[in-house]
């Protein structure tokens, strides 16, 4: 399994024109569930902290391989996204890894 976390900031002179912003992002990424082959999970998470170094929001999604993250890449309705919001974005920041389990025994 490989996991793909993307943070982003978006615009907004406003908290409601940044509030507007990540309902535009969540509703979005939402959207992909079911139409994207390999793609096991997906979650939006907005921040709540307000601490002036965090991001306003976060895509975490679980893939079932490095081959269905790259499909995904190029997926036509990612692209669709992508470029709806992409003029949203001010900064983004991404992680992919590789999901290793452990078994840990407890008692």
């Amino acid at each position: 399994m490989i996991k793909h976390i993307v943070m982003w900031n978006v615009r907004g002179d406003t908290p409601n024109e940044k509030a507007d912003a990540v309902d535009r992002v969540k509703a979005a990424f939402e959207g992909l569930m079911g139409k994207i082959p390999g793609l096991l999970h997906l979650e939006i998470g907005v921040d709540v902290s307000r601490v002036d170094y965090a991001c306003d929001v976060v895509l975490y999604s679980e893939f079932d391989s490095a081959e269905s993250l790259a499909q995904y890449a190029v997926h036509a309705e990612h692209l669709r996204v992508k470029d709806e919001l992409g003029d949203l974005r001010v900064a983004r920041h991404q992680v992919d890894y590789v999901c290793s389990f452990f078994g840990v025994t407890v008692g």
